[in-house]
């Protein structure tokens, strides 16, 4: 069982301050951004390694932008709790 000061610690714990819950809600769409052209980037060096044009490419731009999403929905869940 929680005592008092577990409780008080607990409940100052949940609340962030104004500005990281901003920071924390504003850099979300970032996330989708980044791991979309990181992905690209990717894919687009190991076409020019390999030589497969353009179907690494398409692979890493899928999978960067099913990561952005995976985070997005991570970063969410996070801030529900």
């Amino acid at each position: 069982m929680l005592n008092e000061n577990d409780k008080k610690d607990k409940d100052t714990q949940d609340q962030k301050p104004f500005f990281r819950q901003f920071l924390e809600a504003s850099s979300i769409g970032m996330y989708l951004v980044i791991a979309t052209f990181v992905g690209l980037a990717m894919g687009y060096g190991l076409d020019s390694l390999m030589g497969t044009s353009p179907y690494m490419t398409f692979i890493m731009l899928f999978v960067g932008i099913i990561a952005g999403f995976r985070e997005i929905f991570r970063v969410v869940n996070k801030q529900g709790k």
